[in-house]
Formats: C-alpha cells, structure tokens, sequence
C-alpha cells in the first residue's frame, strides 16, 4: 500500500471538501481572544462571584451554627458570691462577711447620674445599638496593635457576659463564646437588666465588686446619693481600676483626672449633664484608703450574735447566709453600743494591770440592754477584741448569776400570793429568820441549810431588808414557802430560757446557781421593767436581699408574764437596793433606778443587773483563763482584795445608762405594789427597824454615814472596817455611831474606824459592853456581848475579827 497521500474527493457538486478550521494558537475558543500574560494569572470575575457566595455561605453557616452551639450558661461562680451586710438601727454599717466584697442593688438603687456615668465612660450608644459593634472590636484591635492603648471593642452588653457568665482570660474560645452569647443575651433579656448586672459584676478596685461596695469604698455613700462628680470618677475606674486610684497611686492623678473629664463631656454630649453644672464640677479626691477591719473589735461578736439569731428563729440557715448578698439592719443603735465600750474601758479595762497582776490578765466583761417596752436588744459589750477573745461574754451561758437571781422568787411569791410556813402573805415586809446556815423548813429533799456570805448572820430581818443586804438564807426558805416549781416558771416567763444550764427546782434556786447569759438576764429584767409585760425579745428589725427580697421575721406580739403587781412590787424592792442597799453606786445614774448585784461561787463573777423605765442592762465581770478557758476567781483583781457586783459591774452600768439617756428625760417608775406592802405587823419582832418605800433607805442599817459606804452581802471587801471596792476605813463615827453600828451603845461597831466606844477592824470589843445581842450592825449578830462578828462587809466579805466566823465563807450571793 503506497503511503502517499489520496487526493481530496470533490463532493457531490463537485467542489472539493474543506476541513474543519483549525483552533487558533492559544488553545482559546473560538470567537474569544486568548488570555495572555497576567491575565492568566487573574481569577474571572465568574470565579470571584462564586467564591463569594461560598464564603458567604460559609460564615453564615458558622454563625448559625456557633447560634445554635453556644448556649448561655449558669452564671460564673465568682459572679454569685456576695457579702452580708450587717447594720445598725440607723443603716451604720458594723461589718460585712463573706469572700467577696459586693452587696448587689437594683437599677433603681443607683442614682440615674451613676447610670449616665458609665453609659458615658463604656458604651453611650448602649440602648440604641445592638449587642456587639463588630466596627468597634475591630478598631479596638487595630489600635491594640498598632500601640494606641489596649482596648476591649466590647460592648457593656458583652462586657456582662464576660462578667458574669465567662471569665477574664484573653482566649479566642472565650471570645467566640462571649459574641454569640452577647447576641442571645440581647434577645431575651432587656437593655435595663443588663445595665443593672454589668453595674454588679464591675470590679472598681479596693476589692469593691459592684457600684454599691464602690460607692462606700470610695466616698463612704450609697450608689443611689452618688453625684455626677463622684459618679464620673467611679465610672472611670472600670477602664484601669488600680491605675486610677489616685490615693493609691497619686503618681497616676493626671491620667484618672484626663478620663474623670472625658466621662463628664461624654455626659454632656449626650444630654445627660448640664454643660453650665458641668463647668463647676470639681474632682472629687475620694477617701484614703482604709486596711480591711474585717471582724475586729466589737464587729466579729456582734456578726456571731446576729448569725446565731438567724438561725436559731429560724430565719436564715448557715448555707442561706453563705449564699451572701443579705442586708441585715439589727435593733443595735450605734450610739449605745459606743457608749457600752467607753464604760467597759473606762471603769475596767484602764485599770487592769496583767503584767503585774496576773488575775487582771483573767478578766472579762460581758452586758447587754435591752429596751422594756419593746424587747429590742440595744447594745451589747462582748469582750475586748473578737479576734483576741472569741467567745461572746454577752450571749455565754455558763457564769453562775448568783443573786441577781433573787428577784425572781420574790416576784414568785407576789404572783403567787405565797405564804410563809406559818401562814404568813410574803411581802417587802415581811419577817424572815437570816440566821446563816440555817436549815429550810418545808423540804422533802433532803436537808439544805445554806450559808450566807461569809458566815453573817442577820437575826429576824424582814424580805425588803434582806434582799438589800443579798441573805441567802431568807431567799431559800422563800424559795422553798413558794415552790421551787413556780420560782422555775416565773423566771421562764420573764426571758430566762428554759434549757438554761442548773436552772433546776430546787431551795438553791434562789442562790442564782443557774447559768444563764447576760442577754438572757437583761430581757428578764426588762419585762419587769415593763410591769411584767414582756415583749417580743428581737435584735432583727429587717432583712433584705439583692436589694429588693424582704425576708420575712417573726412576729410575736407581747405577753403578760408576771402580773403589773408582783413585777411593779420586785421593782419597788430593787429600787431600795440601789438607794440604800448593796446597789448605792448605781444612783451615779442620776435617775430613778432598780437593780440588783450578785457574786458567782468563788467570785468567778460579779454582776450588775438593773433598770430604768426606759433601759433595761445587765453587766457582768468574769475571770476565766486564756490559755484553757477555765473559770478563774477574781481575788485581787483590779488591787482589790474582791470583785463584787457593786465595785466595776455597777460602775459600767451606771456610766453607761447615763450616757446611752442622756437624750432621754428622767422619769419615775409608775408602780402598783402588792396591798400590805407599806403596812407593818406591830407584833413582827422585827417591826421596829422595817423595810420602808424606796427613797427613805436605812439610816442606821446600810445607809451612808460619815464617810462609810452602804454594806451588804455585795457591796465593799476584807480590808480594816472600809470598802476594798473604793474605799479604806470608811470613815471616823462617833460614839455609838461607826458605820452600820447600833446608835447609842459602846459595843455597836461595822467597818469605821473607832471614835469613842466604838471597836475596830471588824468588832474588837470595846467601851462599855452592852448586854444585848451585841449590836446588830452591819457586822451581824453576836451573842458575845461588846462587839458584832465580823466587820464592813463587801459582797459579803468582812474582815474577821474578835467573834468572827469560824467556818469558811460561802461565795455564791
């Protein structure tokens, strides 16, 4: 077959066949010019129109799956946690517990002026735009890098969710997370409820969570009394809140001044400030910068307290107090509480000496006052220092209350309209043997003759007398005439509880060896204040939380204890105690008073606890160790021989009831005494010397005389014839006439020092003997003729002298 080429066939018309046209160089279609060059290299505006398409496809595919995605979570643990603030009756802060540093407020608790502020300083197109400015993330981005200031781009929207629901760390994740969940946010929730969360989680510096914990601690206020000066500036603070502080950082004013101005124009621009009061703003320099008081002084007692009450009436657990965010305003008035301080320092604490006296190192102070006529606690003194002493010596139930106890079995006895063995009605006046270990009569349970202080006895003495002079053994058979069953009752249905330690139905009742604490024995003492009407014991007035939540407290209207006769008649008696009784340094109140002292077994304890018509307050002085916790006696505490209930306990009382009123006028107690209680009983051995009205007191059996001081089983001390608690020798009497002693006879003799017939240092005989019983004085009786046993007593202490006791000396009065 020959290679060569065919020759082309015409076709059917005889023209030759052409061949398809061959494609021209380039390899473009036909019609089209080739791309060349460059062009080659470009995409077609094809390519670029589906690539757009693609992208926009793929972000919002993105987006709506990031939408769908991220859902908003639970809020951040460290945005939940708030403080509890505890406050006084006049909105004065005593403290604030809790890890975190913020009390949450509604919007409507922030002064619009804040809310402008901050809307002027962070986002001032916040309730026209919407949750986030992609323009602004991306100019804060570019100014970042390129050194113009580190700045977020973030709205206050997105500024909240990072707040409240992320965290602080600079991370893609976190910052994906906050966009879509700023969106979501803005959808379900209004722009109003936003602001008032971004203003809550905001940290302002000085450990202030939120524009409330900021307001007070920069200028001491509230958010809602913020100014526009005062507002600027705390809105400036969230931009650099360390930075800014120009207290902390004075090296930094100009940059905080520069900010503070750039808030205020942002005000005016926005028609939010005045420009004519923006022109007379002057920087507000906030307040120094105070260190963390946290629980110290009175605070840390007071928070326990309060704490303890809460739950203890059911009001707020422990786990709902740690949940934080409690505006707590207590019955406490600031006033009063300061001046229960200033008493305490001044008439016991600056006269403690521990390092050369090692009791002093043991003593503690513990009171609490209550209002009578409605039950609202006042003041309370619990030591020295919480974080140096911990327990609270006002709300402790175990010191023994010793013979401010007493006052309970007398009001017993007029409740109860008791009789004596032999049929006789108790009153003020009535008659009592006082003989020291004398047995009761009338018990079943076995024999109990109690001693009274120091082994003194008093003869027949009547019920008013005795309570003056603190007679044990008068007050146990009174006990025992009544009941130690309905003594019980009695003094649970003035306040004391039930539960309280050694309250028990016994004769020993009346000895006050029951534990109750010092706000216990206040709250009694105020119901018979009250004419034995006894009001809702309370140191709540109202508990809110976030600002709004009002917690609801129980209420307890007011009860008729004991009634107005035997509370009114219990008054009347402790009225002569503190005139001519063992109570005398209370009238340095300078108004009409109650009161009764009292001395723990061993003197761990002296007390006061008395009233006015208006304040009810009870003080106590304990000995305990520090280092274990033991009871201590207080023997040479303060360079006193004893510590008794009339020395410090009356003292603090008495200087504080006169401060804690001084804005109150005095009044008189409008008292109904039981029938019978003025009158005497001719054919009463002891008719001759009665118990009289408060106000008469006992000229010649506990009164003041030349110098000596009032005597009793809590009043004076050991030393030669005068008061341990404030005095030496008591004073020169004449003849016949030393303190206490029976007039007109050489033998009577009770703490002065011997002018004339009279014996010394506690009834060495002299003169001319007198054949009588020996003189009752206040040195009690003898059957020695020439002088008494024993001489001035204190809380029952005497000094020890020719016919002085020859048993160890009870403690408990």
């Amino acid at each position: 077959m020959s290679d060569e080429p065919k020759p082309q066939q015409p076709d059917e018309g005889g023209t030759p066949a052409q061949s398809p046209a061959a494609p021209a160089a380039g390899g473009g279609p036909a019609g089209r010019p080739a791309r060349t060059g460059m062009r080659r290299l470009l995409p077609t505006w094809r390519t670029v129109l589906g690539g757009v398409l693609v992208a926009v496809l793929l972000v919002v595919g993105a987006f709506f799956l990031g939408y769908s995605l991220v859902k908003i979570p639970p809020a951040n643990a460290l945005a939940l946690k708030q403080s509890n603030v505890y406050l006084y009756a006049d909105g004065t802060e005593i403290a604030r517990d809790g890890e975190v540093n913020r009390e949450k407020v509604s919007l409507d608790q922030v002064s619009a002026t804040a809310q402008h502020a901050v809307l002027a300083a962070e986002d001032r197109d916040f309730y026209t735009e919407s949750a986030v400015d992609p323009q602004a993330m991306l100019r804060a981005a570019w100014n970042t890098a390129t050194g113009k200031g580190r700045q977020s781009g973030s709205t206050i929207t997105q500024q909240y969710v990072k707040n409240y629901y992320l965290g602080q760390e600079q991370t893609v994740t976190r910052k994906v997370k906050e966009f879509f969940i700023s969106i979501k946010l803005d959808r379900t929730v209004s722009k109003n409820e936003i602001l008032q969360g971004y203003l809550n989680t905001s940290y302002f510096g000085r450990n202030a969570y939120g524009i409330q914990a900021a307001a007070q601690a920069y200028y001491g206020v509230k958010a809602k009394d913020l100014d526009p000066a005062r507002a600027a500036y705390l809105a400036a603070l969230v931009n650099a809140p360390s930075e800014y502080d120009v207290v902390s950082h004075p090296e930094n004013r100009a940059s905080a001044v520069a900010r503070w101005n750039y808030v205020l124009d942002g005000m005016v621009k926005q028609g939010w400030l005045d420009r004519t009061e923006r022109a007379g703003l002057k920087f507000p320099v906030p307040k120094e910068s105070t260190a963390s008081v946290g629980m110290s002084g009175q605070r840390g007692y007071l928070v326990r307290i309060i704490r303890d009450y809460l739950a203890a009436n059911k009001i707020l657990d422990d786990e709902e107090l740690a949940g934080g965010g409690y505006r707590i305003t207590t019955t406490l008035q600031k006033d009063k509480q300061d001046a229960f301080v200033k008493a305490v320092d001044d008439q016991l604490m600056s006269k403690l000496d521990p390092k050369n006296r090692t009791v002093d190192g043991y003593v503690r102070a513990g009171g609490a006052a209550v209002d009578p006529k409605t039950g609202k606690v006042v003041a309370m003194y619990n030591g020295v220092d919480y974080v140096k002493q911990y327990t609270p010596n006002a709300t402790r139930r175990d010191f023994q209350v010793g013979s401010t106890f007493k006052p309970f079995v007398f009001a017993a006895a007029v409740q109860n309209h008791s009789e004596t063995g032999d049929g006789r009605m108790i009153t003020p006046n009535t008659v009592y043997d006082g003989t020291s270990r004398r047995p009761v009569q009338g018990w079943s349970g076995g024999p109990y003759a109690p001693e009274n202080e120091d082994g003194r006895s008093y003869g027949d003495i009547t019920v008013g007398k005795a309570t003056d002079l603190s007679v044990n053994a008068v007050y146990a058979q009174m006990a025992v005439d009544v009941g130690p069953e309905k003594v019980e009752q009695t003094a649970t249905a003035l306040g004391l509880p039930a539960s309280t330690p050694d309250l028990t139905a016994t004769p020993s009742i009346a000895l006050g060896p029951a534990t109750a604490s010092v706000l216990d024995m206040a709250q009694a003492y105020a119901t018979l204040a009250n004419h034995g009407e006894r009001g809702t014991f309370t140191m709540i007035d109202k508990v809110t939380r976030n600002g709004t939540e009002v917690v609801d407290l129980p209420h307890g209207g007011t009860s008729q204890a004991v009634s107005r006769e035997a509370a009114d008649t219990t008054t009347a008696v402790l009225q002569s105690v503190v005139q001519s009784g063992t109570g005398t340094p209370a009238q340095a109140v300078g108004r009409p008073a109650a009161g009764k002292t009292g001395t723990a077994e061993e003197d761990t304890a002296a007390w006061f606890a008395g009233y006015t018509p208006d304040l009810a307050t009870v003080v106590s002085v304990m000995g305990q160790d520090p280092v274990t916790a033991a009871h201590k006696s207080l023997y040479g505490a303060l360079g006193l021989a004893r510590t008794n209930g009339s020395g410090a306990p009356t003292a603090i009382w008495a200087q504080f009831t006169r401060d804690a009123l001084k804005d109150t006028p005095a009044t008189d107690f409008d008292l109904q005494i039981q029938p019978g209680a003025d009158e005497t009983d001719p054919s009463d051995p002891a008719s001759t010397d009665p118990w009289q009205s408060p106000g008469t007191g006992y000229e010649d059996y506990g009164g003041m005389t030349d110098g000596g001081d009032t005597y009793g089983q809590d009043t004076g001390g050991r030393g030669t014839g005068g008061l341990d608690q404030g005095q030496s020798d008591g004073g020169a009497g004449g003849p016949g006439s030393s303190t206490g002693g029976t007039p007109a006879t050489d033998g009577g003799t009770g703490g002065g020092t011997a002018a004339g017939g009279g014996g010394t240092d506690g009834g060495t005989p002299g003169g001319t003997p007198t054949p009588t019983t020996g003189g009752t004085a206040d040195g009690g009786t003898s059957g020695t003729p020439g002088g008494p046993a024993g001489g001035t007593t204190g809380d029952g202490g005497t000094t020890t002298g020719t016919g002085g006791p020859s048993t160890p000396p009870a403690r408990r009065q």
